[in-house]
């Protein structure tokens, strides 16, 4: 695997390298070691998977708080997808911003999110499945969010405002400084 360190501190982006023959190719996807060795948390308590019928599905921006943050990986298993992560971590040197990496069935590519950090997607094709590995179980009194076009973080989204979004994530608080970090 490569492992390349975001310009979020803590976040990767990550690629299996393919070992590719005539049948076609074998890589892995997940190392504790190889995690481990990068300052990662290798721990895998759930995996869930997202599948959306629809290209412009918009799931975000969520994270859970402490004492129940989650690092997560996520890859795109079918289909594609426009991945954000927000660093909301009042500390970091890179608080409110955000990267986005387009994660594909072909690219192969997998995100590493830190714990206090907000993560949503938009779908780029119909039929697109995202893989999660969570390193914490779901804590649903814990799940907070922060809207999608918040402009605090001025997410750039490839659809623009057309998305297909849930009253949920539609509804989501306007980010406030007077958050604390990670709730």
């Amino acid at each position: 695997m490569f492992f390349y360190e975001t310009k979020l501190p803590g976040a990767f982006v990550i690629e299996v390298q393919r070992l590719e023959d005539d049948r076609g190719f074998f890589g892995r996807s997940f190392c504790r070691h190889e995690f481990a060795r990068h300052g990662l948390n290798p721990d895998v308590a759930q995996c869930n998977i997202s599948f959306n019928r629809d290209s412009g599905t918009l799931r975000g921006m969520h994270y859970q708080a402490a004492p129940y943050a989650e690092e997560k990986l996520v890859r795109c298993t079918r289909g594609s997808l426009y991945d954000v992560i927000v660093d909301l971590r009042r500390e970091s040197p890179t608080f409110k911003q955000w990267i986005g990496q387009e994660l594909t069935e072909d690219n192969g590519r997998m995100i590493y999110i830190p714990a206090g950090f907000a993560h949503g997607f938009q779908t780029l094709t119909d039929n697109t499945e995202i893989f999660y590995q969570m390193s914490t179980f779901h804590h649903p009194e814990s799940a907070r969010g922060v809207r999608w076009n918040d402009p605090a973080f001025g997410i750039q989204w490839p659809a623009g405002d057309r998305v297909i979004l849930s009253d949920r994530d539609r509804n989501w608080p306007d980010y406030r400084d007077s958050f604390p970090s990670g709730g």
